[in-house]
């Protein structure tokens, strides 16, 4: 009975997750309740898989991902992608996915994913390319580089198992040879083939993947240059600061940046000194009447990109709230930079931008302010009873000061993970509470970002899990295949455990399906009087092609909320990738062991 009950819930998981109707960490829960209510798993074991070793991880790896957010860690590295994919959607995703199946050779593919997943989010952002368009690409390839190492749980099962049994077991490199033409050829189908599978964008328009500096910089200035502004050798300004020259409260001006040179000073606090020959980047009304006599002249040199400018320094935007003590007044009375450090670049009134001549304008209910300054001080914005911040930025960086540390600290620990002294997630969770410790994070910070879908997904389907195991189900399949397969030849036999390994990793995981398998695998060599290290070869690869299912592996479940995939998407973009890994492992297995 334990084992039909099983096999139904199985079925109707599967029926629920195809029909998209609920959401998959629901379902999950259903199986959860399903098996411990029918008694199949006991409720400890209904509930062990929210202390599994997969959901610790990515708790700690979700922490480690904020502090390189906040630092600006993984805004960098999504520059760098950015840099080499250029224009090119074709490019880029072969590069997500080529950078992912590179790091994952060297580290754990959850680390992996959790590394580059706020990296890949802010190249979206940057190249507008959908996020649908980029994270499955880096979860298969994680999956695909851990194909070709030792460091991958599969590999090591199955090599702990051979030397277990007094075999040769297979050595760091030992997986390359068949490994690596495999994540060679997934990564160029996910390139050139797989691209074009890839769910569209649905109802998210363009503007939602651009950065919202950007976004905002283009709705208030049309992408309009802002004014440069020269401060002239003779100006009375001269030497003196922001606040004492009191520039902007007498010219209606504000000030973006200051050009020194050929340095942009993006950061203007009220107590910067204006330099004679700075260029000042403002925004508002440039008049000659009154700028001239202050010894002050628009400049006609070839006009900068905004972004250039502002990339530091983001733009975000706030709203007067009802009861605001700022309503009726205007923006040279409120003195933004001196009382809150920020810039006003704009005000939006009645659906429509002004920023020209706007710092006498009296404030209303309902205006929003277009303001650029630190992310520190636009965060403080939180907690002001006068203005409400609409949108936060999720590029913005905390943190830049720390952004060293914050690199080094999680190359340390990700280092000591692959080395496998310690558990990887007491060692991953040991590297998120240095990160709070040492102020390149917060702990509240740490918890709001956690993403909670992919845990509770994970953690529902685990008893899944432990029925499979308890009832015997998947060993009573291989026991009964096994006198079928006498008289076949050894590469149809390394063909049915590639495929059993690839079917149960679908449903257990595959950190969990090679423990049922290898035991028989090497059984069944000894049965059949075969060499097992292909058997073995076949059953470490084989449960590592989990792609069409989303709970076959934790990394397909991590960027499912992200990239607003359903089950279906997996399956679309999954089963051909499946079908190509199949028969490139088999191919492969076959020349080396001459079969």
């Amino acid at each position: 009975m334990p084992s039909i009950i099983t096999v139904i819930v199985i079925f109707l998981a599967i029926g629920l997750l195809l029909s998209t109707r609920l959401r998959p960490d629901l379902v999950a829960l259903m199986v959860l309740l399903s098996l411990g209510l029918s008694q199949v798993v006991t409720s400890s074991e209904a509930f062990a898989g929210f202390s599994s070793t997969a959901v610790m991880t990515i708790l700690g790896i979700s922490m480690i991902s904020v502090a390189l957010q906040q630092t600006g860690a993984a805004n960098s590295l999504g520059k760098l992608i950015y840099k080499m994919g250029g224009k090119s959607e074709t490019l880029t995703i072969f590069f997500v996915t080529l950078v992912s199946a590179i790091l994952s050779l060297f580290m754990n593919n959850i680390a992996a994913v959790g590394i580059l997943l706020p990296a890949v989010m802010s190249l979206s952002r940057r190249s507008r390319i959908p996020p649908s368009h980029l994270l499955i690409p880096l979860a298969f390839g994680t999956i695909l580089g851990g194909m070709a190492t030792l460091l991958t749980t599969a590999n090591i099962i199955v090599s702990g198992a051979l030397k277990q049994a007094n075999i040769s077991s297979f050595g760091l490199l030992d997986y390359l040879p068949v490994g690596g033409p495999a994540a060679l050829v997934g990564i160029l189908y996910l390139a050139l083939l797989g691209r074009k599978l890839l769910p569209k964008m649905g109802s998210k328009d363009s503007g939602s993947l651009m950065r919202l500096s950007e976004r905002l910089q283009e709705q208030y200035f049309h992408n309009q240059p802002f004014h440069r502004i020269r401060v002239l050798p003779n100006s009375p300004i001269g030497n003196q600061s922001i606040r004492e020259s009191a520039l902007e409260s007498k010219t209606g001006i504000q000030i973006v940046s200051v050009l020194r040179g050929k340095k942009f000073i993006n950061s203007t606090p009220p107590e910067m000194t204006l330099l004679p020959g700075d260029i000042l980047v403002a925004s508002g009304s440039v008049n000659a009447v009154i700028l001239n006599p202050i010894g002050l002249v628009e400049d006609t040199t070839p006009s900068i990109s905004n972004m250039s400018i502002i990339d530091s320094e983001p733009m975000v935007e706030v709203m007067i709230t009802p009861h605001s003590r700022f309503i009726g007044k205007n923006i040279c009375e409120i003195d933004m930079r001196n009382r809150y450090g920020l810039n006003v670049l704009g005000i939006w009134r009645q659906g429509q931008p002004v920023t020209e001549n706007f710092s006498r304008l009296n404030l209303q209910f309902g205006d929003a302010l277009l303001v650029q300054g630190s992310a520190i001080k636009v965060n403080l914005l939180n907690r002001n009873q006068d203005m409400m911040l609409l949108e936060e930025d999720p590029d913005t960086v905390f943190r830049p000061a720390k952004i060293g540390l914050a690199i080094a600290i999680t190359l340390i620990t990700l280092t000591l993970a692959s080395l496998d002294l310690y558990p990887i997630p007491l060692v991953i969770l040991t590297g998120a509470v240095l990160l709070m410790l040492t102020g390149c994070m917060s702990i509240s910070d740490a918890f709001q970002r956690i993403e909670w879908k992919p845990i509770f997904l994970i953690a529902g389907m685990w008893p899944l899990t432990i029925a499979i195991e308890k009832t015997g189900l998947a060993e009573n399949i291989i026991q009964s295949i096994i006198p079928q397969l006498i008289n076949l030849n050894p590469v149809w036999i390394i063909a049915v455990f590639l495929f059993i390994s690839m079917l149960l990793a679908q449903f257990i995981g595959g950190p969990i399906a090679p423990i049922i398998i290898i035991p028989l695998a090497l059984q069944a060599s000894q049965m059949l009087r075969v060499d097992p290290h292909p058997i073995a070869m076949a059953v470490a690869l084989g449960c590592s092609i989990a792609f069409i299912i989303p709970v076959s592996h934790p990394v397909n479940i991590m960027v499912m909320n992200p990239g607003g995939y359903v089950f279906n998407d997996y399956f679309r973009v999954g089963f051909p990738l499946t079908i190509l890994s199949f028969i490139t492992i088999l191919f492969a297995i076959s020349k080396i062991w001459g079969l």
